[in-house]
């Protein structure tokens, strides 16, 4: 059985430190295969806040992917948004998009987070042709048999969570991820957990979303997804902080 753990929104900045620690707890604990991060490691995207995350991941111990969120690039430097909006991320490169090959996994980033969007929130999700090429690109090349699970930040369609994705994009991504034999697609964004099997023409494909480990929580207290693959079978359990299990 492989065990992944899948957290997201942590916002370094405006963390909640009892969430991480409890987190870290878990992990140094129970020992899964990976930790993947479906974005928002920041809250604005500032040195501090990124050397942070960086000393909190490495912490771990164990194999991380990390996807970058819309609070991940700068929001007070106009120049370094357009320009450098990855520059922040340089000491962390080694783990941002990082695809991972476990037995019989295959974890699979997609990018979702725009610096400029012709509409007036830009937090919003935006699935572009070119990204979507390169992660169908990235499925196609996995091995035969595995399980392929999409990371990205937004999820592609949303899901009744009060707060909302609307990824521009989206479906058409969710429709040619199925179709290239995509299983799942794990998000963040909302800060609510959510697990649905979702349509589409190629067959079901399960949606999962994490919670957040920061002080901007929702409808539901600090929590991370707990996923386990076995003999083909794919369980999620989400786990909350100061409740059992």
């Amino acid at each position: 059985m492989n065990r992944l753990f899948h957290v997201s929104d942590i916002h370094f900045g405006a963390e909640d430190r009892a969430a991480l620690d409890w987190f870290a707890g878990r992990v140094a604990q129970e020992r899964p295969d990976a930790v993947i991060v479906t974005g928002d490691l920041t809250m604005r995207a500032r040195a501090t806040e990124f050397a942070a995350a960086q000393e909190w991941l490495e912490a771990l111990g164990r194999p991380v992917t990390v996807e970058v969120g819309n609070h991940d690039l700068p929001y007070f430097n106009p120049w370094a948004r357009f320009v450098t909006p990855y520059r922040r991320f340089r000491a962390l490169e080694r783990m941002i998009e990082r695809p991972l090959d476990l037995p019989g996994i295959s974890v699979v980033p997609l990018k979702t987070t725009a610096r400029f969007q012709m509409r007036l929130n830009w937090s919003k999700g935006n699935v572009t042709r070119r990204a979507l090429s390169a992660t169908l690109a990235k499925v196609d090349a996995t091995p035969d048999g595995h399980k392929v699970l999409i990371a990205c930040h937004h999820p592609l369609v949303d899901t009744g969570t009060r707060s909302t994705s609307r990824t521009r994009g989206g479906r058409r991504a969710l429709e040619a991820l199925a179709s290239a034999g995509a299983h799942a697609v794990l998000t963040g964004h909302v800060h609510d957990p959510f697990d649905v099997a979702h349509p589409t023409g190629a067959g079901p494909v399960r949606l999962i979303g994490a919670g957040t480990l920061s002080e901007r929580v929702r409808d539901t207290r600090p929590s991370f997804n707990e996923v386990q693959i076995s003999e083909g079978e794919l369980h999620v359990d989400v786990h909350h902080m100061g409740l059992s299990g």
